[in-house]
């Protein structure tokens, strides 16, 4: 195989791929040399260990989330159900285009009592999605009750994910997000 140049975000975006279709566990460094057109071996000039990809790759993630999508919460110049839309769009769009589910379940339920470093970054982006979410209701709803609400709704997301890719049927799944924009639009 001839190896080609390949950056460490392009063996991370593969690695995502992957891990989401294969698991962690199932995939081995080779599979990700394989995806990325690169020899095994290369993979360590960018990279220690499958570990090392594995936490890059749920910080990658949980990056990406913190900007495009968490911040919408925080953009209070939009009114707030102009914000919760947008927010549920991203979150769409995000998980009805992306093959294998969601990165941090998937790895939560496999890996979370085994590898502290992926529980910390997992914990951390199901906290920063429960708060974005959280102060959006808080227009409406005490503190208590807005995070309340916020951590049901990322639990509702969740198994919907999992429903929507076991059953490869999106509608319950775009449900839950209709479910939380009605929070802020129902009448007091």
């Amino acid at each position: 195989m001839a190896t080609k140049k390949t950056s460490k975000e392009e063996i991370i975006k593969e690695s995502v791929k992957l891990f989401k279709l294969k698991g962690y566990y199932n995939t081995s460094m080779a599979d990700i040399a394989k995806a990325c057109g690169l020899l095994k071996g290369s993979i360590y000039h960018h990279f220690e260990n499958k570990d090392a990809i594995g936490v890059s790759s749920l910080t990658y993630i949980h990056d990406f989330f913190v900007k495009e999508v968490y911040s919408i919460a925080y953009k209070t110049h939009l009114p707030v159900t102009e914000r919760i839309e947008l927010f549920i769009q991203k979150i769409d769009d995000y998980f009805l285009h992306s093959e294998g589910g969601c990165l941090f379940g998937n790895l939560a339920l496999e890996l979370a009592s085994e590898k502290l470093s992926f529980t910390q970054v997992i914990k951390e982006d199901f906290e920063a999605w429960e708060e974005a979410l959280a102060f959006m209701l808080k227009e409406k709803y005490s503190d208590k009750e807005a995070m309340v609400l916020a951590k049901e709704y990322v639990a509702l997301t969740q198994g919907s994910i999992m429903m929507m890719n076991l059953h490869n049927n999106s509608e319950q799944y775009l449900q839950v997000g209709q479910k939380i924009i009605s929070l802020l639009k129902e009448e007091s």
